[in-house]
């Protein structure tokens, strides 16, 4: 499959802009998706920790950007589980 990546290349010098920014997104929607699924949201393994999210600190910043909560000055709100 490379080999015929690069055949059409060196045919068409103008795809290999296209060929990069293609593999560039692929490589940070991979990341992105390896970014989500170890998450504090996500459970692998049920046995040992069935709700990973309750251990969580009231400040701990789980979105990605935050643009108007500080979570330094959060207080937890509700009971301990």
């Amino acid at each position: 499959m490379f080999r015929v990546v690069a055949e059409h290349v060196k045919r068409h010098p103008g795809l290999i802009p296209q060929f990069f920014f293609i593999c560039l997104g692929m490589g940070g929607a991979s990341l992105y998706l390896i970014r989500l699924a170890r998450g504090p949201h996500v459970t692998w393994n049920k046995t040992d920790n069935p709700e990973p999210w309750n251990n969580l600190d009231p400040t701990y910043q789980y979105k990605f950007v935050a643009i108007t909560t500080d979570y330094k000055n959060l207080k937890k709100e509700g009971p301990d589980f």
